[in-house]
């Protein structure tokens, strides 16, 4: 799996802007919304992250300084996101320190980064929080009348019908 591809696919997914620089040795993917910004590099070896990141990110940002100055405020929120395919138990820790540097920018920090669901795993401190409701093939007025059972079910039937809204009001108002 190509990580800087489904890195792309994930926070496209997630309404970020992206593109990739390629301004240093290794491919950086660059990512922005109207609330943060950051740059995601991938290492061949949990022992070249744990080695190259800090270079990597002086590197990243000394190339955008211009972009981080005309930001604003948004320059207060810039990640910078180091990811490795290797599996690397020994170093995990050392790798989550990473994230606990907050000099320059925020860190995500991970290894062992092998499937898409990897991929969204590690990213999920910068994609918004989804929720996938539920929905079966039961009766809409069921389950609203579910939801509305601290309700005089004649105000219910009255507002599940074609009773108009002031009738309705006044059934709600009555029974108060």
């Amino acid at each position: 799996m190509d990580i800087l591809t489904q890195v792309e696919i994930v926070l496209r997914d997630a309404q970020y802007d992206t593109w990739v620089s390629t301004s240093s040795s290794s491919p950086v993917t660059c990512f922005e919304s109207a609330a943060l910004m950051g740059f995601v590099h991938v290492f061949d070896s949990a022992r070249a992250l744990l080695g190259e990141w800090e270079t990597s990110q002086k590197h990243v940002l000394a190339r955008h300084a211009a972009a981080l100055r005309a930001a604003g405020a948004k320059a207060w929120n810039v990640y910078s996101v180091f990811l490795t395919a290797e599996a690397a138990p020994d170093q995990a820790r050392a790798i989550e320190r990473i994230e606990e540097d907050f000099e320059l920018t925020r860190k995500i920090a991970r290894e062992s980064v092998r499937t898409v669901d990897d991929v969204e795993r590690a990213l999920l401190p910068l994609i918004s929080i989804r929720s996938k409701p539920s929905l079966g093939a039961s009766n809409f007025n069921d389950r609203l009348r579910s939801r509305l059972k601290d309700l005089p079910q004649d105000a219910v039937t009255a507002f599940l019908s074609d009773t108009s809204s002031i009738e309705v009001a006044r059934i709600l108002g009555a029974e108060s």
